[in-house]
């Protein structure tokens, strides 16, 4: 009898807890839908995948990084600093501000310093775009390629204000990226970023492009041109010159830069767009110089302060503070205060849009350049001019062996040369980075007299010194206002 009843009892619980669990699933689902005012039929979980509202649409790397992997390059760059000891001293520098004034250990010529980065293939017969800074200066280049065989590379040409730079290897048969087209990305995009972080060859990261046409301030020289693409996508050191690819496997910027405190990857890396990256690698290819086409104009990005103050009705576009004299734009008839809103039909919202956008033509070339005026949108023609306010190409010796140099002169003035005794002379007014930077001591205020013991009274007689000099070496001399003596610098062309 004890045993039944002990049996009943343990049945009797069983269907009470059975109630009990599913009369408190019920009422929490209950609670569940009417809280949130979620069918639980028609819940479904985000994933990684063909998007259900876009079936056009996959995050499918794997296809991408296969595609773009083999076209990816790892460039290791020799370097042997040209400076000599006997250049070691200088007076001015513990002035100036210079850190190795009293670094008797700084390495001399007999001591190479190696630095590596990657590129991408963009022809079967071995051209190759990488960032300038990986190549800069550098007396040997090697390329290995995806399946470990190394070349010698030769450098056709660089481009500073963009910071890159085409390198060739002789090879055929090369497995090479297409381009893509960088002004159609958008943000939120899916790319990858393909190169060799650490001399980790062939490295795949992947992220998004966060914004577009951002200027970080990174590159210093003269008329530089900034108009990034900015991912999350992890960027290292050994990354630059790499791809950055969508989602077909097409390039869409060469990675550059990152932003970070600490020298590695922390949260954005940022890309040169693709269209500006044609433009300048098939310049050097046929000229062996960027052609880039010029406004004339200074500008500014709109915000809510220059809005006020100009009385300005947009907050699209750029607005214009001064049209230079004779440019393609005073031509065209633009004129200051009014706001640039497009380049051939495509939109300006920041300066560094509105730069990267002329860059893309030639002197010579034709623009339709969209203004606001007061209330009245016009179109423009404006004929682009060259850097000497020409509407011709440049000559490879008329730019690239004066602009390397990295600095602005102008001739001396009557006061000037009152003062020095000088019957002529060109003044170094600003330095940026260039062969006078990277390889002398030279500062601002310099005043050139000479160049290989050829006078020089003015800036025509430094271009024509300096016309046929590409590969030498060169010895400047001159002097500075406030300290007598003549001073000497040399450096390669």
């Amino acid at each position: 009898m004890k045993t039944k009843n002990l049996i009943l009892i343990v049945i009797l619980a069983m269907v009470s807890s059975f109630f009990t669990v599913a009369g408190y699933n019920y009422f929490a689902n209950k609670n569940q839908v009417h809280v949130f005012g979620v069918n639980p039929t028609n819940v479904k979980f985000a994933s990684l995948g063909r998007s259900e509202a876009s079936p056009g649409v996959t995050t499918d790397f794997v296809t991408a990084a296969s595609i773009t992997t083999p076209t990816v390059v790892h460039i290791t760059t020799e370097i042997t600093p040209k400076r000599h000891p006997s250049q070691n001293y200088d007076p001015f520098r513990n002035f100036f501000g210079g850190d190795d004034f009293w670094n008797f250990n700084q390495p001399y010529g007999n001591q190479p310093q190696e630095a590596s980065g990657s590129g991408v293939i963009i022809s079967d017969d071995g051209y190759i775009v990488t960032n300038n800074h990986v190549v800069a200066d550098g007396d040997a280049i090697k390329v290995i390629l995806y399946n470990k065989k190394t070349y010698d590379a030769k450098v056709i040409g660089t481009d500073p204000s963009t910071d890159l730079a085409l390198v060739k290897i002789e090879a055929t048969s090369l497995p090479y990226i297409s381009f893509g087209n960088s002004d159609s990305t958008k943000v939120g995009e899916w790319v990858l970023a393909v190169g060799n972080p650490f001399n980790l060859e062939s490295t795949v990261t992947a992220g998004i492009i966060s914004a577009k046409g951002r200027n970080i301030n990174i590159l210093k020289g003269k008329g530089s041109i900034e108009s990034y693409i900015q991912t999350d996508a992890a960027v290292n050191p050994g990354n630059s010159g790499g791809a950055l690819v969508n989602l077909h496997g097409e390039l869409v910027g060469i990675n550059s830069a990152i932003a970070t405190p600490t020298g590695s990857f922390a949260g954005y890396s940022f890309a040169v767009p693709v269209n500006l990256v044609k433009k300048v690698v098939n310049d050097i290819a046929k000229f062996g110089v960027v052609q880039r086409g010029y406004l004339g104009v200074q500008i500014a990005d709109i915000d809510s302060k220059l809005s006020k103050e100009k009385d300005i009705n947009t907050m699209n576009g750029v607005y214009v503070d001064t049209v230079n004299t004779g440019s393609a734009a005073a031509e065209a008839g633009i004129r200051g205060g009014d706001v640039i809103t497009a380049i051939n039909g495509v939109k300006i919202n920041s300066v560094s849009e509105l730069q990267a956008q002329v860059a893309n033509y030639h002197p010579g070339d034709d623009v339709t350049v969209t203004v606001l005026r007061g209330e009245k949108e016009k179109n423009l023609t404006a004929r682009l001019k060259n850097i000497e306010g020409q509407v011709t190409m440049m000559k490879k010796d008329e730019s690239s062996n004066f602009s390397s140099l990295g600095a602005d002169f102008r001739n001396l003035n009557s006061k000037e040369m009152k003062e020095t005794g000088l019957n002529g002379g060109v003044k170094v007014t600003k330095l940026y980075d260039g062969k006078l930077t990277r390889n002398t001591d030279i500062k601002e205020g310099f005043i050139i007299t000479k160049v290989d013991n050829k006078v020089i009274n003015s800036v025509d007689d430094l271009k024509a010194a300096l016309q046929n000099k590409t590969g030498q070496g060169v010895m400047i001399q001159g002097t500075y206002e406030n300290y007598p003596g003549s001073y000497f610098y040399a450096f390669q062309m």
